[in-house]
Formats: structure tokens, sequence, C-alpha cells
């Protein structure tokens, strides 16, 4: 194996317990897209918590007689109980949210994410795990390494664990709060294989890998939060600098997986013509294609996409030959 995954601190070993208990509870959400989840909190009736899904998924303040005294005593243990005394008088708020994917349940930041280090998980993370799949479901070649860079919650890490419980797998983030719940996630999947480690891209990492996966930020984020800011003029600076890190670390037969967005400027994907002019001269096969055409319309308002037509989701394959 990679490496040795250390036990759990006490804190996380409360979280992790908190998770399992919520999943035996039967507990289920599917995270939505920021502004949805506004519209949502904001209608009549929605100021507070009536279930363990407006407390846990909707990130909606509670009094804590709403929990099973055990559940509540696990928060306050994992340390993400926090007071929330505004509106009708004193309560407390959930500083993480758990959202479902393929059975599984993901731990990561409560709503609203303005923290620095936010963990991120929403549409983009399902689009991301669909990809995976998809890439799964017809690869042939032996996968024994893998590595997802820029991991947050751990999602692409664990799908591709438990698909290959006989693979090394990688969990690679320069945010220790991703880390964290990373590691507390791949414990509640089972994913004994799922190994997370601080880094940039692959920087101090060594050897090749059958398959690299990553769903970086790709947007301008003027308050430069890392899991929003993707650098560049419009958003794909770090999308550029995983190609170009992953194109040669791949095993025979390994691929690149990105999933990640591009701005379309007067018909034209800048993004495209960059990746086209970084794997032009390799051995590479490369694919590009959009699975939505049109994400994170709000941006379009403004700023680094005053000219843009469209912020377009895309998945881009390069695979080394066999």
């Amino acid at each position: 194996m990679t490496g040795s995954v250390p036990p759990l601190a006490a804190p996380d070993d409360a979280l992790l317990r908190l998770a399992a208990a919520l999943r035996d509870s039967g507990y289920r959400f599917t995270t939505i897209t920021p502004a949805s989840h506004a519209r949502v909190n904001g209608r009549p009736g929605n100021a507070w918590a009536r279930t363990l899904a407006d407390v846990f998924g909707w990130s909606r303040p509670f009094r804590p007689d709403l929990l099973p005294p055990p559940m509540f005593e696990l928060m306050q243990r994992a340390g993400i109980a926090a007071r929330h005394d505004e509106g009708w008088g004193e309560g407390w708020r959930s500083l993480l949210r758990l959202s479902s994917l393929d059975g599984e349940l993901f731990l990561h930041s409560a709503f609203p994410t303005g923290q620095e280090d936010a963990v991120f998980f929403g549409p983009d993370t399902y689009r991301f795990a669909a990809a995976i799949a998809a890439h799964l479901g017809v690869r042939r070649a032996p996968l024994r390494r893998a590595v997802d860079i820029g991991c947050g919650a751990g999602p692409g890490a664990v799908l591709i664990a438990r698909a290959h419980p006989e693979a090394d797998v990688l969990a690679i983030d320069i945010n220790g709060a991703a880390l964290r719940l990373a590691r507390i996630n791949a414990a509640l999947a089972g994913t004994r294989n799922v190994v997370p480690r601080r880094g940039d891209l692959l920087s101090g990492i060594e050897g090749a890998f059958d398959l690299i996966v990553a769903n970086p930020p790709y947007l301008v984020d003027p308050a430069g939060r890392a899991y929003r800011h993707g650098g560049g003029a419009l958003g794909a600076g770090l999308s550029e600098a995983i190609v170009a890190a992953a194109s040669d670390r791949l095993a025979p037969g390994g691929t690149l997986l990105l999933y990640t967005g591009a701005a379309v400027v007067n018909g034209t994907d800048p993004f495209r013509a960059a990746v086209q002019a970084q794997l032009s001269g390799s051995s590479l096969a490369w694919s590009y294609r959009e699975v939505d055409p049109d994400v994170f319309g709000e941006e379009l308002a403004g700023g680094a996409y005053a000219e843009a037509d469209r912020i377009a989701a895309i998945v881009l394959t390069a695979t080394r030959p066999g």
C-alpha cells in the first residue's frame, strides 16, 4: 500500500460515529447550488430546523431537543455544534453538512461556504462522480495506483477505492480541513485503501499512476477562496496546471480524468485551446466534451466574465498508450 492511515483523533472519532448514526437512521440529503439552497431556506417556515435533514443538510439552526441526546453529545464532542442566538432565541447550528452520493454519506462544510478553508460539495461533485463511474465502467486496464488531486471531501478517492479495493488510492489536498473530512469519509465508507496526504498537485508524490482524477475550482473568486478560485484570467489556471502535472505521471494505459469548468468567450473556449497546445506534442490520446453547457450563470453579470458567453462544465480525459 502507498501508506497507512493513522487512528482517528477523539473529535474525529466522534464525528465518524455521528455520521454513522445518521446513516443508520436512514438520513439522505442531496446538496444543490448555493443560490437554490438560499431560496429554499428563505421560504416561510424554514427559518428553524424541524428534521435531521434540516440540521445536517439545509444548515438551519435548531433547538437541542430536536436531536436524540447521544447525537447532540457527539456533535459537541466533535466540535461542530455552534451556538446560534439570532431570531427566535438561543439555538445551535451544525458547522458541517452531510450529503448523499451513490449510497455513501460525505461530510463537508455547512452552508454558506464563506470560509477560506471551506470544503466543497455540490452539483459539480455529482457530475464528477458520474464521470468517474462511467470511466471505471469501461476501463479494462489494471488499476493498481490512483490519485485524486484536490480531493476536497474525498468523493473521487472513495468511489475509486470502493470499486478497486486492491488499489492504492491517494487523496491529495493543500487544505487541512479537507484532508480531515476526506479521512473520516473514507473510514465511514469502509475504504481502507484511501490515504489522505497534504500536497500541491503531485509535488512530493513519487511514481506513476493508472488513474489521476481531479475536480478543481475553476472560477475567478475575488476573495481568492481556495475551494472556488481557479486562478488565471478566466479561472482555468489550476486546471491547466493539473493537465501539465498529470501528463508526465501516467503509467502505460493510465488516464487523467479532469472535471472542470471552461468559460466560452465569443464562441471560443480558451481552456480547450490551452489543452490542445499542451497535449499536441505528447503521445496521449485525449477527449474533451461538455457535460453541461451553462453553469454558474450568475457569474456572467460582470467582473472577469463580463465578456463571456457562458461557463460550461467539461470532462477531459487523456490516456497514455498501454
